[in-house]
This record gives structure tokens, sequence and C-alpha cells, in this order.
């Protein structure tokens, strides 16, 4: 298969899951186009917004139009790390440990409003989500690939939930804001809802093999070494912005490549441009960072230092568009 060809069934794969998506989503093409980017860059994503835009909705549609092991992991203040990972259960007839898998073994793994289990409960996934792997009594136990977790929570609610520890949403390689639908798109919504789930009649359109080996395509996108230098230039801008007491970790460099690369992918290019970058950098650098108290008081938002970053930091001029540039 040429090169060409390969590209457009990965763009054809990726268009007919995102039009499944979009037949219960309206409205919200941006949203399911980075959920599709982080899906092929290997990541995980965290949809963070208030009740009702449908951040559920997006992440069921995605998982039924694969056709893929999906387990729904509810979280609540009384769930417990073995719930999440599995449990060693002792067999009477064998007299030996038998393990029973938990919810993450799966290859996407829902889990609905993250933030209201525990951090112990929530830390559970730490291993998982980085390594693709559980270890429980000693023994490692290998996920299924692709592995994807997708989180949902409610910023707003503050009665009954936890924040995500640090390193958990530095795991997540990007965040989405769903926001309200525009007026056309509520009408529709009210058109297609109105009279029961589109869910449904979501039928899958791609396997796990198809996945796999787009992942695989994304993987082989060519980046040049000044838009490489770009994106370290970016990370490092937040970690000496005064009005931030965290910033953007090497991890966050890494994936914010990996999603450039499959952004690349998705337009159908074998190569990253810093316009690639640009439109990313917000998504997968805002939730990680932490402002300074002061900050935080004078009404500065994550977005917003990560806006004025990007307008104060170089583009590169020469982007590399071919290997050995």
């Amino acid at each position: 298969m040429s090169e060409s060809q390969t590209r457009i069934d990965l763009r054809g794969t990726a268009g007919r899951i995102g039009a499944s998506i979009e037949t219960v989503v309206e409205g919200k093409a941006d949203a399911v186009r980075l959920a599709l980017t982080v899906m092929l860059a290997e990541g995980h994503l965290l949809i963070e917004d208030v009740p009702g835009v449908g951040k559920t909705l997006l992440a069921k549609a995605l998982a039924r139009s694969l056709d893929a092991t999906v387990r729904r992991i509810q979280f609540t203040p009384d769930l417990l790390p073995g719930d999440v990972t599995g449990v060693s259960v002792f067999d009477q007839e064998t007299r030996t440990f038998e393990f029973r898998p938990g919810a993450v073994f799966a290859n996407i793994v829902l889990g609905d409003e993250i933030n209201r289990a525990s951090p112990k409960t929530q830390s559970a996934l730490l291993e998982c989500m980085e390594e693709r792997q559980v270890t429980v009594d000693g023994h490692t136990y290998e996920l299924a690939a692709p592995f994807m977790v997708i989180a949902t929570q409610n910023p707003i609610e503050m009665e009954g939930t936890y924040p995500l520890p640090e390193a958990q949403r530095d795991r997540f390689m990007a965040r989405i804001e769903m926001g309200y639908p525009d007026p056309a798109a509520e009408l529709q919504m009210l058109a297609v809802h109105g009279s029961g789930s589109p869910l449904v009649d979501i039928e899958p359109v791609a396997n796990t093999t198809t996945i796999a080996a787009l992942v695989a395509e994304v993987r082989q996108v060519f980046v040049s070494p000044q838009v490489a230098a770009y994106a370290v230039d970016l990370a490092t801008a937040t970690r000496q912005d005064t009005r931030l007491r965290l910033g953007a970790s090497p991890r966050a460099t890494l994936h914010l490549v990996r999603a450039a690369k499959a952004a690349a992918a998705l337009d159908g290019r074998d190569y990253v441009l810093p316009d690639d970058l640009q439109a990313l950098v917000g998504p997968v650098f805002a939730h990680r960072l932490l402002l300074t108290p002061d900050a935080s008081l004078s009404g500065t938002t994550a977005s917003g230092v990560v806006a004025t970053i990007l307008r104060n930091i170089p583009i590169p001029t020469s982007e590399g568009r071919k290997r050995g540039a």
C-alpha cells in the first residue's frame, strides 16, 4: 500500500468514527476531532465541563463507534482501588489465589465523574494509564491494546468531590471543555434525543486491529528538529512564567508532539507543522498548570497563560517538511 493510500485510509476511518459520534453529539466537531486525535496518539482524555453538556455522551459515542471492549466505572466516594484494578481471591478448591480483573481491563475505560472518588482510588489508575499494566500482589498483568481512559468531571460542584492528584492530571494527554451548543445544534438535539437515546443506533465502524494499525501510522509522522525545539520552548516558557507555580512536565511536551503527529495525520500530512502545536498546546498544557495564589486572585487562568506564551515564543521559520530537511 502506498503512503498516500495509507493516509486516505486513516482519514477515511477517522472520518467514519467522527461522523458516527456526531450523530449523537451535535455541533461539537472540534471536541470530536480532539477526541480522535487523543485516541490516535495513544493518549487519555479528560472531558471537563458543567453538567448536561454531553460529556458522558461523547465518551459513550466514541466507545460505541469502535468494536472494542468497553467498561464503565462510576466513580463514587466508596469506590475502592481493587474495584478498578482487580483483586486476588483465594480459591478453596485449588488452595491458590486467583486474580479477578477489575474494570480497567478493557480497550476503552469510561471513568464517569472521576473526581468523586478518593485520591487513593484515583491513584489506582496511575500505573494503568502510564505503563498499560496493573500490578497486584507482586504480579504484573498487561492491559489490552489499544487502551484509552476517557474520564469526565464537573469543575463547578465541590460538594463530595476531590481534586485530581497532579500526577493523575499529568497522565491525561488533553482536556476538552464541551461548552454549550449553539441554538441550531440545540434544536437538532431536541429533534434527535426527544424520542429516545440515539446511542442505541450507533454501530461500530472500526475495530481494535484497525485502530492499532492507524496508531502505528501516526507514530511514523515526521517531526523536524525545528518543530521539536518549538515544543520544548513552549514547555520551558511555562516553567519560567512567574504566574505559575507548576509548569508543563516533560511528559506534557511528549504528549504535545504525539498529539500534533495525530493531528497532522488527520489532515493528510506525514509531517508536523508549528500550526499543529499551536492548535493543541492549550488542550494539552492548560490542565496541568498550577497558578500562583496571586495569579488566581487576579483572575488569571491557565489557558490565558498559555495564550500569552504562544504570542511570545517565536515560530520556527523552517518546518522541515521532508525527512532530512
